[in-house]
Parts: C-alpha cells; structure tokens; sequence
C-alpha cells in the first residue's frame, strides 16, 4: 500500500469510506451471528465520520445534537461491542476511537500513525514491527497480548504545508 493512500486528500468523497465499512460490519456481524443495532450502527457511522478519532462524550454530544438523550454507559456499551467486534480501535494516547479498515475481530495488532497537524490517522499493518514487539517482550518473559503501536507525527499533506510556509 502506498503511504500517499493511507491519509486520504482533502476533499475525498467520504461517503464511500462510511459505506464501505458498514457494509463489512453487516458481513461481519451477519457471519458471526452479532446484532449491529442500530444505536451500534450510528455509534460506527459517526466514528467513520471521518478519518480523525472521536472520543465517546463527542459522541455521546452527536447523538444528543440529533435529538437521542441516553447515559454515557449506553455509549461505552456500544463502543465496547464494536471493539470487540474489530470494527474500531481505541487509541490510548487519545483516549478516542477510530474505524477498522479491515475488521477481522480477533483484537488484530496494528500500528496506528497519528498526524498531529490535522488530526487525522491512519492504520498500518507491518507483521515485521508486530513480530519485533512480540519477540522482544517474549525475551523478557512477558506475553504480548494487544501489539499495537501509536507513531505522532506529520501525514505528507501536512508535511507539504509546513514546507510551504
């Protein structure tokens, strides 16, 4: 995969990268026999939103803007079953959820690049970079259940805009 696709431009249309991953959501969900309902499905709607991560009083705050007043339990629960489903991934560094562009369900690793410009992440997936974490953590005797990696830095839009200024 080029890194130039990984962040998409400016003015992409959107509306396929949402559609797309709730079509893997139904297939997905269907498969195994786990019910998207529909507050599961708008909570996954407003994370793929757009490509930045969302936290779960923003969304908690979308949904009440649409006229749905609920507890932020309700929320959480929702965002714990997509998590567990591998439709989202929880970035701790900003204690917010971004949409799984592949989701399997088996708490997959990843490595996750954060722009610290425009707010915008990305996923990638280097099994070398997964495998190092393991292997070293194994030579400590500790076991590796989650590796996934966090990386701040600048997308190349980002990168292009500070070199121009």
């Amino acid at each position: 995969m080029e890194l130039d696709l990984l962040f998409p431009a400016p003015g992409h249309d959107h509306r396929r990268c949402v559609a797309k991953a709730m079509s893997a959501a139904d297939e997905l969900c269907d498969a195994r026999g786990a019910r998207l309902t529909a507050l599961r499905r708008q909570v996954l709607e407003l994370i793929w939103s757009n490509h930045e991560p969302v936290g779960a009083y923003d969304i908690l705050e979308r949904l009440s803007a649409e006229g749905r007043r609920m507890a932020p339990m309700t929320v959480y629960r929702a965002l714990d079953f997509l998590t567990e489903q591998g439709l989202v991934h929880r970035l701790a560094s900003r204690n917010a959820f971004v949409g799984c562009d592949h989701p399997r369900g088996d708490g997959h690793d990843g490595q996750f690049l954060n722009c610290t410009a425009c707010g915008r992440v990305a996923e990638i997936h280097d099994r070398d970079i997964s495998r190092a974490i393991v292997d070293g953590a194994a030579r400590s005797g500790f076991h590796v259940a989650n590796p996934v990696v966090e990386v701040e830095g600048l997308c190349s839009g980002c990168r292009v805009k500070t070199a121009d200024a």
